[in-house]
């Protein structure tokens, strides 16, 4: 007898409250860099009405315009319509960023510090982080959130290109697909949640997203007679991004990682520096997962790292490939540990993480985006022949 079961996932477009406050997060990550690569930034962000909030803590030599940077993000979004009370050109802003307290900094520092076990940098925080990748999709993710990724894209290249005019901001998606033995079968229902203006009607919008949309993005041979379309079934969706609900930094983790498929260790990313491991690591353990996964060692691959504050080393390093293993799980453990290095320092340094290269992740995913390995460096699989090799 088969094993059947259904999975869903959600992805929200750059237009989102809460995608807002990442995107506004990761800008100002990006004009640190851009002037100082020693920078430390954990920019925390809030939206509501045509309000923006800063708040966190930056240590940083960069000199720049903060209230630009928002604006310039807020552009970008394409929150420039007259009918979006959350505007780039009328906006409140208030910026209640400080420093990085000297007690986390010794910890971080490559520096002796009284009390400090270790001369070394060390993690930026205590935490563990998760990196995963599965046969499902070409960049090895799982279908339902590539899916709903994919849409989300889609829709804001409809908008941005001026093919529909209507379209505004902030977009919600969301694929269930049917697993059968373990394996992708069918697109059992997608729900699509646009706002819109006013003057279009919601019959009209989802004969076009259903067309322009949904049966241009995914594939045929998922959508079947019995798949269910939600588009829009609030009826409408006038009012919509931080004028309808209030937006935080790091609300959508999920949407960040794998869509719910592989699990996640709790810290958000947008607006922190790469000495937060909350964010570097798991760029790291989804480098290492996909390599894995690459070099056929195993079908899905998870790894979990764990980190204490200050200390360089991770306190534990686990594989787990859930019985879809080539070869004895505990060899690809030992050839992961072989492979790659798991200091801080040192992953920050192979992946290349001191770049204002973060506003490119923000939206539709962190993980799964080959369109630019030079900045998206964890997505690589460099490393195949090398695992291949230390598991022979």
């Amino acid at each position: 007898m088969s094993d059947s079961y259904i999975f869903s996932s959600e992805s929200v477009t750059e237009g989102h409250p809460d995608k807002v406050c990442d995107t506004i997060s990761d800008s100002i990550v990006d004009a640190c860099f851009a002037q100082d690569t020693a920078s430390r930034v954990a920019c925390e962000t809030m939206v509501k009405d045509n309000l923006v909030v800063l708040g966190g803590e930056i240590t940083t030599r960069a000199k720049f315009d903060y209230q630009e940077v928002v604006r310039d993000a807020i552009t970008e979004i394409g929150y420039t319509n007259d009918d979006c009370k959350f505007n780039a050109e009328n906006f409140f802003f208030t910026n209640a960023l400080g420093q990085q307290s000297p007690d986390i900094a010794q910890g971080v520092d490559a520096t002796a510090a009284d009390d400090k076990q270790t001369e070394e940098q060390g993690a930026g925080d205590q935490g563990i982080m998760f990196g995963y990748a599965c046969r499902e999709t070409e960049a090895l993710m799982p279908a339902p959130i590539a899916y709903s990724h994919k849409l989300g894209r889609a829709i804001t290249d409809l908008r941005k290109s001026g093919k529909h005019a209507w379209l505004r901001p902030d977009n919600k998606t969301q694929v269930s697909i049917e697993y059968v033995d373990g394996k992708p079968n069918r697109i059992t229902a997608v729900v699509v949640s646009t706002q819109h203006s006013a003057d279009i009607g919601t019959a009209e919008i989802r004969e076009i997203l259903k067309r322009d949309l949904i049966d241009a993005e995914l594939p045929g041979d998922l959508l079947t007679e019995d798949t269910e379309y939600l588009i829009n079934p609030t009826g409408l969706f006038i009012i919509g991004g931080p004028e309808g609900d209030c937006g935080l930094t790091g609300r959508k983790i999920i949407v960040d990682t794998y869509g719910g498929m592989g699990r996640h260790g709790g810290g958000a990313f947008s607006g922190k520096d790469p000495s937060k491991v909350d964010r570097s690591a798991a760029y790291m353990s989804r480098y290492v997962a996909k390599n894995v996964v690459a070099a056929g060692l195993a079908d899905r691959c998870e790894l979990q790292l764990a980190y204490a504050i200050g200390h360089p080393d991770p306190v534990s390093v686990r594989v787990d490939t859930f019985g879809t293993n080539e070869v004895d799980e505990a060899k690809i453990e030992k050839a992961v540990s072989e492979v790659f290095s798991f200091k801080p320092a040192d992953f920050i340094s192979h992946l290349n993480l001191l770049r204002p290269i973060y506003r490119k992740t923000t939206n539709y995913g962190h993980f799964g985006r080959e369109d630019d390995l030079d900045s998206l460096t964890w997505e690589k699989t460099d490393k195949v022949d090398d695992l291949k090799s230390a598991c022979s």
